[in-house]
């Protein structure tokens, strides 16, 4: 008997696969549980439009992504931070991904998750570094942020 699979089952298949499986351990297992549901042509059109539906929001994501990247790379984008500063040009403190992804908000309009800021270590010292910030697993921008002081 053919079944799509709901869930992933160990040995048997994954979740929105079609495979061929005996009759008995499809009835009164499987689909008994809710693991799986007898391949039809109904059951197979349904799973095959909501394939397209998740590919379409997929695209819709990656095409945000990219168009958000365009906006925080361009040329006159500069993330300006103004911080005290001690008398050997230090910070006090430091400059954090949560410090960027507000002064982002703030000047830009613009909603940034903080974990999306790849900051290996806080920014402690004055002047202007770039930032990489992964948007999506394909997309990466690079944004300039500025430290000056207060």
């Amino acid at each position: 008997m053919k079944v799509i699979f709901l869930q992933d089952v160990k040995g048997k298949g994954k979740k929105g696969e079609i495979k061929e499986v005996p009759d008995g351990y499809a009835q009164n297992f499987l689909i008994r549980k809710s693991l799986a549901k007898p391949a039809n042509n109904t059951n197979i059109s349904v799973l095959e439009g909501q394939k397209r539906a998740k590919e379409r929001e997929a695209a819709d994501i990656l095409a945000e992504a990219q168009l958000l990247k365009i906006q925080l790379e361009g040329e006159n984008v500069v993330i300006e931070l103004k911080e005290k500063v001690g008398p050997d040009s230090h910070l006090f403190g430091a400059i954090n991904s949560k410090k960027i992804a507000d002064a982002v908000n703030v000047q830009y309009g613009l909603k940034l998750d903080k974990h999306k800021i790849l900051l290996d270590n806080p920014l402690r010292a004055l002047g202007e570094r770039e930032v990489p910030i992964k948007l999506h697993p394909e997309v990466t921008a690079t944004v300039r942020v500025r430290i000056s002081e207060a």
